[in-house]
């Protein structure tokens, strides 16, 4: 080949541009628009991103004997591909680092000092070449260096791919196969990860098939990401329903699996009881958190929050009819003052001596006599779990649980005040938004509306 780039520098620019603005489709969209090898691109794209364009444009290089052989040990010592130590190492062709690595294994370093561009064999100085059984037994050591490779290259990507520890899928291995098989021979990728030729060609040939589920995963995903991971299988597909599909609740956990999208697991909620200290009441609720109507049944409790070496202490009020939060208040420290003020909003909204039963554990604040005054005063039979029982009060445990799971443990925030901003947005969120299996896919919200309408 004469001393003229095939592509010229602004050629290469121009396509490397290409491919980083992220709108081509990728190495292969670009191959096929001009007529280039996909791995030539790939390899301009890594010279591009490791030293810019001036390794990039960078004219023919004359390499010492030293770097080539630094280039070549570095590369097996590290398990690099021939790519990857061509961008590494600034070199323009991964075929020259090839070379080099061929020289190295058949001939020994030393010839690597030799510089042969150009120049006859005869002319040469290098000393005598090995006898056959050197060369052999060289051939033999660079195809174990070329397996080892190619076996380091197959199980680093098998990982990337693979989602449940300890068992491999074949339709992963198809696609790990498919991705080496232009390095490395087919029958060597297919041996390594033993699978037949028949089974690679029938994986390969479903994998080419049209997903008829592609429209519902973009749905699932999208409705996952609305709600910022809070919702399971169960909710999903009833929202999923909501929006005119047609799906079995196993098919959209199948497909969340595959989507790899998990809802978070809960946690515990904060104790606030310190013994009698008033008037216990009785267990009027007896775990029936059925109501027939609105402003039936309430239930309340305390939980804490504790972010950035601060805490911050939710008191709400429940309706047993729908879950709705009534009424709720935010302080951070739990005093009677958080609970009164949690009564007033409650109270504002239904009228006196309407025989509702507001049930709570028997923590100090609701055994308090100002507490159970208020109840008194406003016509409303006070309810309270038995002693360190949780499941008396399981209804709220299960907002609490909610709560923890869906805003504390599930994003960061940059401090208490933007935790507490957002804790008043997850409960308006709660009441109006999100849908509840046993509220017929409504939120509570919707639930009490509709149901008041056809009432």
């Amino acid at each position: 080949m004469s001393g003229k780039k095939k592509y010229s520098d602004e050629f290469k620019l121009a396509i490397v541009s290409e491919y980083l603005d992220g709108h081509t489709g990728g190495y292969r969209a670009l191959a096929a628009k001009y007529g280039i090898n996909p791995s030539i691109i790939k390899n301009w794209v890594a010279l591009y991103k490791n030293g810019g364009i001036d390794q990039l444009i960078n004219a023919r290089r004359t390499f010492s004997g030293d770097f080539k052989i630094h280039v070549v040990e570095y590369m097996h010592q590290n398990s690099l591909s021939i790519r990857s130590t061509a961008a590494l190492f600034g070199v323009q062709s991964p075929t020259t680092v090839s070379k080099w690595e061929r020289t190295y294994y058949e001939e020994g370093k030393e010839a690597l000092y030799e510089e042969r561009r150009g120049r006859s064999r005869k002319m040469s100085t290098k000393k005598p070449r090995k006898d056959k059984k050197d060369i052999k037994e060289n051939e033999d050591l660079l195809a174990e260096v070329q397996r080892l490779r190619m076996e380091n290259e197959y199980l680093k990507k098998l990982n990337g791919l693979n989602s449940r520890a300890g068992k491999v899928r074949t339709e992963e291995k198809v696609a790990v196969i498919s991705e080496l098989r232009q390095k490395y021979p087919l029958e060597a990728l297919l041996k390594l990860a033993g699978v037949a030729r028949s089974t690679y060609y029938y994986y390969l040939k479903r994998a080419q098939r049209p997903d008829k589920y592609r429209i519902e995963k973009d749905e699932i995903t999208a409705i996952y990401h609305e709600h910022q991971g809070r919702y399971g299988y169960r909710r999903i597909t009833l929202e999923m329903r909501n929006r005119g599909y047609v799906i079995n609740h196993k098919t959209v956990q199948r497909l969340m699996k595959q989507l790899k999208l998990k809802c978070q697991v809960r946690i515990k909620k904060y104790r606030s009881y310190k013994g009698e200290i008033g008037k216990v009441a009785p267990n009027l609720i007896n775990r029936d958190f059925h109501a027939i109507a609105p402003n039936q049944k309430w239930t309340t409790d305390i939980t804490e929050f504790s972010l950035f070496g601060k805490k911050l202490y939710l008191s709400p009020v429940l309706d047993m009819y729908n879950s709705e939060i009534i009424s709720y208040s935010i302080s951070d420290k739990p005093y009677l003052g958080q609970v009164i003020d949690m009564l007033d909003k409650a109270f504002a909204k239904i009228p006196d001596g309407t025989g509702l039963i507001f049930h709570s554990d028997q923590g100090w604040q609701y055994q308090h006599k100002q507490y159970q005054r208020r109840l008194k005063e406003k016509g409303i039979v006070q309810s309270m779990s038995r002693k360190g029982n949780c499941l008396d009060n399981a209804i709220m445990e299960n907002f609490f649980g909610l709560l923890k799971s869906e805003l504390l443990y599930l994003r960061e925030f940059k401090d208490i005040n933007e935790f507490r901003d957002e804790l008043e947005k997850y409960i308006y969120y709660y009441n109006n938004h999100r849908i509840k299996g046993k509220l017929k896919g409504l939120s509570p919200v919707q639930y009490r509306v509709q149901t008041q309408i056809v009432a």
